[in-house]
């Protein structure tokens, strides 16, 4: 945990740091494929709810991101957007 604690104040917040993870990882990333999660997967994590999943790849790697209920990972969630014409993509 030290190593994390030195991590985010180098960073200069918790904020800055999640952000610069996630742009490392995510910017330039490219949107390959979109599905709703398989009802086998969402047994395999015990979640009753679908969300749209979202296959992304950034140099020769390929990655799965889908929105949570929360951090513990309790349920498959919601994911909104800014588009006028679709605002959400709802869990099913």
């Amino acid at each position: 945990m030290g190593d994390f604690k030195k991590e985010v104040e180098k960073a200069g917040s918790i904020e800055n740091y999640w952000t610069n993870t996630a742009k490392k990882n995510l910017v330039g990333a490219t949107v390959v494929k979109v599905e709703y999660m398989k009802k086998s997967e969402m047994n395999d994590m015990m979640w009753y709810k679908s969300p749209l999943c979202i296959l992304m790849k950034k140099g020769n790697e390929y990655f799965w991101i889908y929105p949570s209920a929360d951090d513990e990972g309790n349920d498959g969630g919601a994911l909104f957007t800014t588009l006028e014409n679709y605002s959400c993509a709802p869990t099913l």
